[in-house]
């Protein structure tokens, strides 16, 4: 038997496919990242800026274990991002309660954190725990979304929680980052630092000691 001809279709539906869910998650990240910058302004370029690492990252992990990107594991991709931001939204937000309660910008931030743990270690424990049955019951397909997920879950604890605080401790200690506008609160809101004691409080203290 001879070969007369020999032709190759290329899966051209598939690759569209692709296209067309890298692109939506492109532009359901851009989306993240301009409501992030909107609504907590100067923390939200931190949190921005963490997103960036957790992608680099995510991408060295890929490559290191390594990972295939099918459509379902872009989904799972995406889907771990949105749980990231859902992590410096928590934190963001107790962090405001914080400066509206009358605590100092560094106290604020340390409590945000503090706080804020609890929620997020809860979330994304049971998180995990459903990605795991997923990928141990699941099809090749669920598989590959589950894979990305855990990974995605895993990386995010560490750039939500270490990366994000290291860089906020680090901008807080910035004199042009001492201003109310960059945290979203109003100006009789916020205090850069905690108030000293007075001279008559501190000589009460010493004679009731």
């Amino acid at each position: 038997i001879e070969a007369v001809g020999f032709s190759s279709l290329s899966a051209t539906l598939g690759l569209g496919f692709l296209a067309q869910t890298v692109l939506a998650g492109v532009i359901g990240i851009a989306f993240v990242f301009a409501f992030m910058l909107l609504m907590y302004r100067l923390p939200g370029v931190i949190a921005c800026i963490a997103l960036v690492c957790y992608a680099i990252l995510n991408y060295a992990l890929f490559r290191m274990i390594p990972v295939t990107l099918t459509l379902a594991g872009i989904a799972g991709f995406v889907l771990a991002v949105g749980m990231a931001v859902d992590a410096n939204i928590l934190i963001f937000e107790r962090t405001k309660e914080e400066l509206r309660a009358g605590k100092p910008l560094n106290a604020a931030i340390e409590a945000g954190f503090n706080r804020a743990w609890s929620s997020i270690f809860d979330a994304n424990v049971s998180s995990l725990m459903t990605a795991f049955i997923l990928w141990y019951f699941g099809s090749s397909v669920v598989k590959g979304f589950a894979l990305v997920l855990i990974i995605g879950i895993a990386t995010s604890m560490f750039t939500a929680i270490t990366l994000s605080r290291m860089l906020l401790r680090w901008v807080v200690r910035q004199s042009w980052a001492r201003k109310a506008s960059f945290y979203g609160v109003k100006e009789d809101e916020f205090l850069v630092a905690a108030p000293r004691a007075s001279r008559r409080s501190r000589r009460y203290r010493r004679r009731s000691r």
